[in-house]
């Protein structure tokens, strides 16, 4: 308890303790960031729980049927289709995130975050109309997330490259876990509303709400007062030779590459989220707004981890830390993936978010801390492919496994196979288990 001495009478004043647990918070630019993007990401989630199920609602009870090889093939239609949703956001990832990386380098982070909020608005607010009058086609779905996908790989590494920009090195880690945790509170949010929402409205509303949510963050970095400029190394041209920097020290640095094997094995074959659906009405046997409960789930357990690392100074022995808790992620996946009871589901579900909460928060630390100002766009570039197209891949071959063997199946063996191929980072790269120190680089 932190007390002040007034008129000699000690009081408590819990400006001093925020101050003191949340210091990146005293950051202007920092706090009006993370309050617009905490909005933004609310509606973010919002749509994708949406899409998931209007997708899962379109292709319910159809099947897929071809011949391969001679042989005819079978497969569940809304499993499939949910499962395309991964190739349809990891395609754009792939075209255009080594390449919002090198801009995010050369030109201005704030101006790139401000387009990109303003192109994937544009995208919401077509889907959302499509929907309110009546759209019954599945591609529509497809090409509006797959132009928020692409705005995201051009915005997404300027918005994180900036963040050392706008708070002092002392307060990184705390402003790495506090944007981890708004993004797991937006996830909390945001599919228990729209769980409410799809019930008594249509998604077309909760699509509207999305582009709504964008000015909330597009507000937010016209306000900011830091103005930045330019600091590649190459100068202002994004070329293949700045993109290849980028590519160069990531790849030749250890432990950010290891960290980034860990991202994408974990989420590569631990994708549950987009099988929700299925698993909600034909395995839980509960309702949509049972659903967007489940949907909560990880969200949960990740801001109950996140409060914990918020407010924490610096976590100690990050490199076991941060393997243990990808092992951790991998078994509750696995076990989620067997489990029939709806709270059994909700807690290991729960489980996997605050897993995947503290080894993002160590991850993104590592990395950030390890990075050259004028490279670390790139980085995020490059990262992007890990971090956000693993689990888009993955969302595919979970989709592709359980529209032939079935959803358990799917599930279990991605959990099982996270495990495994932790365990093989963690033997080909000892320097990552024993690895303390964050303010040395280790390269």
């Amino acid at each position: 308890m932190t007390l002040v001495l007034r008129s000699g009478v000690a009081y408590y004043n819990p400006s001093i303790v925020l101050q003191q647990r949340l210091p990146s918070l005293q950051h202007r630019d920092f706090r009006l960031l993370w309050i617009g993007q905490v909005a933004s990401f609310i509606g973010s989630q919002m749509q994708l729980t949406a899409v998931n199920w209007d997708i899962f609602a379109l292709l319910r009870g159809q099947t897929l049927t071809f011949t391969l090889l001679g042989a005819p093939i079978s497969l569940a239609a809304d499993a499939f289709g949910l499962g395309l949703l991964g190739l349809v956001r990891v395609l754009p990832i792939i075209a255009f995130a080594l390449i919002g990386g090198a801009l995010a380098d050369a030109r201005d982070r704030r101006g790139l975050m401000l387009w990109s909020s303003l192109v994937s608005m544009a995208f919401a607010t077509a889907l959302a109309a499509l929907a309110l009058f009546g759209n019954t086609a599945v591609w529509p779905i497809y090409v509006a997330t797959a132009g928020i996908t692409a705005a995201t790989a051009f915005g997404n590494p300027a918005r994180q490259a900036l963040l050392p920009n706008i708070v002092p090195r002392e307060h990184f880690t705390n402003a790495v876990s506090l944007n981890t945790l708004g993004v797991q509170i937006a996830s909390i949010v945001g599919p228990a509303v729209a769980g409410v929402l799809i019930g008594v409205t249509s998604v077309g509303v909760i699509y509207a709400l999305n582009a709504i949510s964008f000015i909330f963050v597009i507000v937010a970095v016209l306000l900011m007062a830091y103005r930045d400029t330019a600091r590649n190394s190459s100068g202002n041209a994004v070329s293949l030779k700045s993109i290849g920097e980028g590519l160069r020290f990531v790849f030749s640095t250890p432990m950010i590459a290891s960290t980034m094997l860990l991202d994408f094995f974990a989420t590569f074959f631990s994708s549950a989220r987009t099988m929700l659906p299925i698993i909600a009405a034909e395995v839980l046997r509960t309702d949509v707004a049972g659903y967007g409960l489940l949907s909560t789930a990880s969200a949960l357990g990740s801001v109950i981890a996140g409060v914990i690392t918020s407010l924490r100074r610096e976590i100690q022995r990050q490199g076991a830390v941060l393997i243990g808790s990808v092992l951790i992620f991998g078994l509750a996946t696995a076990f989620f993936g067997i489990a029939t009871n709806f709270v059994v589901s909700y807690i290991l579900f729960a489980i996997t978010g605050a897993a995947d909460t503290v080894s993002t928060v160590i991850r993104n630390i590592i990395r950030q801390l390890h990075t050259p100002d004028e490279l670390r766009g790139r980085m995020v570039g490059v990262n992007m492919m890990f971090f956000i197209g693993g689990p888009q891949l993955g969302e595919l071959e979970a989709g592709l496994v359980a529209a032939a063997f079935g959803v358990p199946f799917s599930i279990v063996s991605g959990g099982v196979a996270t495990v495994l191929l932790t365990l093989w980072v963690a033997a080909r790269f000892p320097m990552l288990r024993t690895y303390r120190a964050l303010a040395q680089p280790a390269v």
